[in-house]
């Protein structure tokens, strides 16, 4: 086994060849070995200790997770921070109601006692990486069974793990890099009060709405502001008003220097997840079947919440977020289909796949056949993956299933008569989860999205994955089916239900096995969990096996390159800088866009483009502060960054590591960036730091926050 490692690491450290131009996202613990000397050589001022760094304060310091699935970055010595709006929107949404519409209005605490705190929402520091790949595989051998190596792979992270948390308030994480190639420990720090400072209003934060989502030119101030506290010794807490401002290691210095095509540019981040080394296979899957069949589904839903929202303020506030959330990945899965069909991915990708048979038929026997078993596993899957796709985008996206489901551990746990404090807890739980479902439900339109939804799962899933609805009086009206399970579930009930989830009444709850949506839920579940599930999980494992001898084999081959690892919401690093389009034959796009375009497309009478009557009144009055430039303020601008979903709310830093943006999208036509890098297309967006500050400064007033942070002009 220890030739093996040596073998690959020795392939993977052996030159220094990139991938292609401003492609990757690359570990912080390797910029000095790998791209340290190309950054410099493309005007990067600083050195990797400048990245990171566990001997003095660094870049990393001042970058965090924010909540589950975003990144945002510390701008002051108070713990003030910034991230996208779209990333605080939910908590901006809780916070919101017809009496304080802040999604509308915006929302900005004048001092810190306005400042409102968002349980559950937390701001996630990295303090240390360290390569394990040695310790995770130790007493691993070629003899194990597949079963035996990851149990051995699981049992060493959890002891990694577990000395990484010995006696301090840390969390740690052993990842799995390469398909199980390479392991990286990362040790990080959570802070739980973090608190809303401001956001401008949805008008100014979501300019452009779904309309403009993905494309470029794009006019959005996609930013919102927080505060992250801590206790008296700088420490994690829990919320508590006693808490005060987090004092950071690092924050970042902010220019408006400005920006000039051409300029270096870095992204810092938590990259969700790419698959750069997926096979031709696995393309071919999602260009032509999965992303067509959730994209129809996708349609349903969002055609049934926009009606209802066009017309209704208040069911535009209870519904933003979801529709913003179904919207979001629909709008990418018709882009990636547009992107890979206009780069021809499958013929690339079996391009290097011919090469590589080539290369395994020369001497490398134990790569010889390894292409045809992924063939044979993707077509077994294909039946189990469309079923997956459809429990998941027709069932289980209908609210009042989903919500429905959650109650299942409390019925087990009463089954089993659970510990009495377990089941009061469980109880507790629900209740509070009942009290947010219902705050932003709207039965009418759960209950026309499922009765469109349904029919689908019926004739697009294999035969063998439907349960039989005859047994729950189905009378082949779908809609009339829909009704009656409306009609005799609780859960469309908040009264009764809420009357009934009460300690009191635990030996009533068990009669909620026989609620309608509950026994509906339950026939999808079992079939997803006794027929589709396991045989799913189990040819999964077997293409990732497949996919850890493919990466070596790939790495052996193109020993001219050094192949970044795919994405996995680890901190990365992307590079380029700031530079135009050519999206289409005779259409060419420049790098910027102002607040003159924001003016340009003010429609009111369309919600995605209704400019607030206060920021025409400041462009009128060309009230623009030092903010200015060329008699307009800069909005966004478009760069060469390698980026993906969780990279929302990264900052964009210049040459000398001073915040110049925030990264919020990329471009429609390099969508496909997370299997195929196109360096001619491939795009990130992201809003100009200085239309950040006029609107901070400016539009809302709050100058006492431009006051905590550090300006470069």
């Amino acid at each position: 086994m220890k030739k093996i490692v040596l073998i690959f690491l020795v392939t993977l450290f052996v030159s220094l060849k990139f991938s292609s131009a401003d492609e990757g996202m690359w570990i912080p613990l390797l910029i000095e070995k790998y791209n340290i000397e190309d950054m410099q050589k493309k005007g990067f001022k600083l050195s990797a200790e400048d990245i990171y760094s566990i001997n003095q304060d660094c870049l990393k310091d001042a970058v965090v997770i924010f909540g589950r699935g975003c990144t945002g970055e510390l701008v002051s010595g108070q713990g003030l921070l910034l991230t996208n709006h779209h990333c605080g929107y939910g908590a901006i949404q809780q916070h919101s109601s017809i009496e304080h519409d802040y999604l509308t209005d915006g929302f900005w605490a004048m001092s810190k006692d306005e400042e409102l705190p968002n349980p559950g929402l937390t701001a996630t520091f990295l303090r240390r990486i360290e390569e394990v790949t040695d310790k995770t595989l130790a007493g691993v051998t070629d003899e194990m069974s597949e079963e035996e190596r990851n149990e051995k792979i699981r049992e060493n992270m959890k002891s990694i793990q577990d000395e990484a948390e010995k006696d301090n308030h840390y969390n740690a994480s052993v990842r799995s890099f390469y398909y199980g190639n390479q392991y990286f420990l990362f040790v990080y720090e959570v802070y739980k009060d973090v608190r809303l400072v401001g956001a401008p209003p949805s008008a100014i934060g979501k300019f452009g709405g779904d309309t403009d989502n993905w494309m470029w030119p794009r006019h959005t101030g996609d930013f919102s502001v927080f505060r992250i506290y801590a206790d008296k010794n700088n420490q994690p807490a829990e919320y508590s008003p006693e808490n005060i401002p987090y004092k950071p290691k690092k924050y970042l210095p902010i220019s408006i220097k400005g920006i000039n095509e051409g300029d270096f540019t870095m992204v810092l981040g938590y990259p969700g997840g790419t698959y750069q080394y997926v096979t031709s296979d696995e393309i071919k899957w999602i260009k032509n079947i999965s992303n067509p069949n959730k994209i129809e589904l996708r349609d349903i839903r969002l055609d049934v919440m926009n009606r209802y929202m066009q017309n209704n303020d208040t069911i535009r506030i209870k519904y933003a977020s979801k529709n913003a959330g179904v919207s979001n990945s629909w709008k990418r899965w018709k882009g990636e289909i547009i992107g890979l069909e206009r780069l021809n991915a499958v013929e690339k990708k079996m391009e290097l796949e011919y090469q590589f048979r080539k290369w395994a038929e020369s001497g490398h026997n134990e790569y010889v056949g390894l292409l045809e078993n992924f063939s044979n596993v993707y077509s077994e899957l294909e039946k189990y993956d469309i079923a997956y796709d459809y429990y998941r985008e027709a069932i289980m996206a209908v609210e009042i299933v989903r919500f429905a489901s959650r109650f299942e551990h409390l019925l087990t746990l009463l089954k089993t008569e659970a510990d009495r404090e377990d089941i009061e807890k469980e109880i507790t739980n629900l209740q509070h989860l009942m009290d947010g479902f219902y705050k932003d439900y709207v039965p009418k339109i759960d209950q026309e999205i499922f009765y469109q939804l349904l029919p689908l799962y019926y004739s697009n899933v294999s035969v063998e994955f439907q349960p039989d609805l005859a047994q729950m009086n189905f009378s082949g009206n779908y809609k009339r089916f829909v009704e009656y399970l409306y009609q005799n579930s609780i859960f469309d009930d908040q009264p009764e239900l809420k009357e009934l989830l009460t300690i009191d009444k635990i030996d009533e709850l068990t009669n909620l096995k026989n609620d309608a949506v509950f026994q509906f839920y339950q026939h999808f579940n079992q079939v997803y969990e006794a027929k589709i599930k396991p045989k799913r999980d189990s040819l999964n494992y077997i293409t990732h096996t497949l996919y850890r001898s493919y990466m070596k084999g790939l790495m052996e081959m193109q020993k001219d390159k050094i192949l970044f690892p795919d994405a996995n919401f680890t901190m990365r690093v992307s590079y380029g800088d700031v530079k135009g389009s050519y999206p289409r034959d005779g259409i060419k796009y420049q790098y910027f866009t102002t607040l003159d375009g924001v003016m340009e497309k003010d429609n009111p009478e369309i919600y995605d483009y209704d400019v607030p009557d206060r920021l025409k009144e400041i462009y009128q009055k060309k009230d623009f502060g030092r903010y200015e430039v060329d008699g307009t303020v800069p909005v966004c601008f478009l760069a060469t960054n390698h980026t993906t979903g969780g990279n929302s709310g990264s900052p964009v830093l210049d040459a000398e590591g001073n915040l110049i943006g925030l990264n919020f999208d990329r471009v429609w036509e390099g969508i496909m960036s997370d299997m195929i890098f196109d360096p001619e297309q491939s795009r990130n967006i992201s809003v100009d730091i200085r239309y950040v500050l006029f609107l901070i400064d400016k539009y809302a007033g709050a100058t006492h926050l431009i006051d905590e942070m550090a300006i470069v002009e």
